[in-house]
């Protein structure tokens, strides 16, 4: 006797809320949207299950590796995009675990600069490559010639969405 193959039932996602009758840019922005969260949800359980750490933990200490002088709170919660409790909160944890440190900030005692450690940047080094090679395998289901195009595409949209900003 044959075992009964499994189908894919359908996720339900973002894109599941459009249909044939929305307009093709609604649907297009909600198959973007389920593509970019699948895609964080594969790197958010890559991380928890391969470095025991988190999205923003990764976050933060990327912002950190690329301004080896180091930046205030106030700096990385801004390009995190969260709010300066959350900044402080991860700074605290990857203290603890001697992969940040805090100096004192001489321009502004009431700051401080958060700078990866020696052992931070080795470590988030290992956690980058394997990042990498993560988002590598997402995108290998695109030949070369499709991800260049989708690529180039995004630009354009990314400008003209840009320049449609109310402050510019």
């Amino acid at each position: 006797m044959t075992k009964p193959q499994k189908t894919k039932s359908p996720r339900s996602d973002h894109e599941t809320r459009g249909t044939e009758d929305h307009h093709q840019s609604l649907r297009l922005w909600l198959r973007m949207l389920a593509c970019t969260n699948l895609i964080e949800a594969y790197i958010r359980s890559q991380l928890r299950v391969n470095f025991q750490t988190t999205l923003p933990r990764f976050d933060l200490m990327s912002q950190l590796e690329r301004n080896p002088d180091g930046l205030k709170m106030g700096e990385l919660s801004r390009r995190m995009m969260v709010t300066g409790g959350n900044v402080t909160g991860i700074t605290d944890q990857l203290v603890a675990e001697g992969l940040v440190v805090r100096e004192d900030n001489p321009q502004d005692r009431r700051a401080y600069i958060v700078k990866l450690t020696k052992e931070g940047r080795r470590v988030f080094r290992e956690w980058a490559d394997e990042h990498e090679d993560w988002i590598i395998r997402l995108f290998e289901g695109l030949g070369e010639k499709e991800r260049d195009q989708l690529y180039a595409l995004l630009a354009q949209l990314k400008q003209h969405v840009a320049d449609m900003r109310p402050d510019n």
